[in-house]
């Protein structure tokens, strides 16, 4: 059974459509982010499941049962804030168990609770505490467990992390997807940060503008963008997007003439990702290489063809002289086609005829 299930769910603001029409259905015990850009409407479709905003159009049901004009308290559901939320006059122990008191949990319940939790979540020795005694990530800790400790079933979260720095918000997203997995919780996890999703999801929900852009297991939205906007926003640094135009024998960019794809280009965009490119002295796409960013394990390198950057991502500390000539090459099936009206992918990229024997592979 579905644990959690929109459908057709839409939000208005007058004029202003903030969600619009958005289905999906979350499965017992999975992890899903919704992953997209400021003012998408990740975090309104996050609050309409919690109860905390009205729903304009559609039905949210919870465990099968509609509770689309239910309050939140009947939805059976914990959430975690971006804010922690904490109250500061209360020390950590009352600050876990304040929902359980409103709800009149006996104390010996409470108690009981309040050690399991605790211990999980490493706060077992900073209970007496107040949260400006404690760091964000402690902080963090507390609002945690103050979801787990109700034993809800579904746990929202919304861009929990997005307080911490680089370092603590890594340690986070470990004991975050521990304590999911450990506990079986069904977890919806609002972020706008791609690493997150990749490194956390089970499943990502990627919107725009209110819509679904793409709903899959990460790889998915890594190996098969269905947009320019999926590619763009997926993968560090993201997918190159050459435009592309038709030459003699086949697509070329601007300013060179060497054939990048067979088949049409006017229209289209070229999709790599910079891992996927590799430079050689050889045959390849004719470019200059102009900058490197050095990175520690690798290097990104900026390269140009005719008029148009291509990031390299290269193994270790590759030096660059401006403007050295190199070629570009990449694997057939690691280059996408898509359309550069509607920004929607068509599918691989033909090779160029004089290509096709370096290896076989159907379009989709």
């Amino acid at each position: 059974m579905h644990a959690i299930e929109l459908d057709g769910v839409t939000k208005r603001w007058d004029a202003t459509m903030a969600v619009d029409d958005v289905s999906f259905a979350v499965e017992a015990g999975s992890f899903v982010v919704l992953l997209g850009p400021s003012g998408c409407g990740k975090s309104t479709t996050l609050r309409m499941i919690a109860g905390l905003e009205e729903v304009t159009a559609g039905r949210v049901r919870i465990n099968g049962g509609d509770m689309t004009d239910e309050p939140p308290a009947r939805r059976n559901l914990s959430m975690v804030f971006q804010s922690y939320a904490l109250f500061p006059h209360l020390n950590v122990r009352e600050n876990i168990i304040f929902g359980l008191k409103v709800r009149r949990v006996e104390s010996g319940e409470r108690d009981a609770r309040l050690r399991r939790v605790a211990e999980l979540v490493g706060l077992d020795e900073l209970l007496d505490r107040r949260p400006a005694q404690l760091s964000g990530g402690q902080r963090q800790r507390v609002a945690l467990a103050r979801a787990i400790i109700a034993e809800n079933p579904i746990c929202l979260m919304d861009e929990p992390l997005s307080n911490l720095d680089a370092k603590l918000r890594h340690a986070m997203r470990v004991e975050i997807r521990e304590l999911q997995q450990r506990l079986g919780m069904t977890v919806i996890y609002v972020t706008h940060d791609q690493t997150e999703a990749m490194s956390m999801a089970d499943r990502i929900i990627l919107l725009r503008d209110g819509r679904i852009e793409q709903d899959g297991a990460p790889d998915e939205l890594y190996s098969l963008p269905a947009s320019t906007f999926v590619a763009s926003l997926i993968g560090a640094p993201p997918m190159n997007l050459i435009d592309v135009a038709d030459g003699a024998d086949g697509a070329v960019i601007e300013g060179v003439g060497h054939v990048v794809t067979g088949g049409a280009g006017a229209g289209r965009r070229l999709g790599i990702r910079p891992e996927h490119i590799e430079i050689s002295a050889g045959d390849g796409l004719p470019a200059a290489l102009i900058a490197s960013d050095y990175l520690g394990a690798d290097t990104i390198v900026t390269a140009r063809a005719g008029k148009q950057d291509v990031l390299v991502r290269v193994p270790g500390h590759r030096k660059v002289n401006n403007g050295e000539t190199v070629r570009l090459s990449w694997p057939r099936e690691s280059a996408h086609m898509f359309d550069a009206a509607t920004g929607r992918r068509i599918g691989y990229a033909d090779p160029p005829a004089a290509a096709i024997q370096s290896g076989p592979g159907a379009d989709e």
